[in-house]
């Protein structure tokens, strides 16, 4: 008799551990966004211009090099931050200045921001500038957008398709 309410006993918490966990699996609902409300991401990883030019080496210098050093262009390694800009409704909603990344500062600089606004009609205005040495943005998008409740809409770079990118 004794195993039978042991049996029974083990059963009975399985159960009710199957019953917790269901219920916490479902409770509280997340909501990722208001029902009434869209998403806007700034999500690239560019690589800036070099800071600076590649110069061609002297025969002097080249003599001082150990020969398996020894090539003729001296090309600096860091590059350029990345900045963006965004603008929603004429309004500036987000600026950033990324660093390269890498040791030597030569990798891509990435940038990652999220906007939740209502959806509906919204006017952007996109500026990213990714040369140290020259002035005002390198690239420039505007475009009006009609976002639906629960959209998310990308801002990317995409060099091969002319720039900025909305998707």
């Amino acid at each position: 008799m004794t195993k039978l309410i042991k049996w029974l006993a083990q059963g009975l918490l399985y159960a009710l551990f199957a019953l917790t966990i269901g219920t916490l699996s479902g409770w509280p609902r997340y909501r990722h966004l208001a029902p009434d409300q869209a998403l806007i991401r700034v999500s690239l990883s560019h690589e800036g211009k070099r800071e600076s030019a590649c110069r061609r080496r002297s025969p002097e210098e080249l003599a001082k090099l150990a020969p398996n050093m020894r090539t003729a262009l001296d090309c600096p390694r860091r590059r350029s931050p990345v900045t963006v800009a965004v603008d929603i409704d004429g309004k500036p909603a987000f600026s950033r200045v990324a660093t390269p990344s890498g040791l030597s500062g030569d990798g891509a600089s990435n940038v990652y921001q999220r906007f939740a606004l209502h959806a509906g009609q919204h006017r952007l205005a996109v500026r990213l500038k990714d040369d140290v040495n020259s002035v005002g943005f390198d690239y420039q998008r505007e475009a009006t957008v009609d976002l639906k409740p629960g959209q998310v809409l990308v801002i990317d770079f995409d060099a091969e398709k002319g720039g900025i990118t909305l998707r």
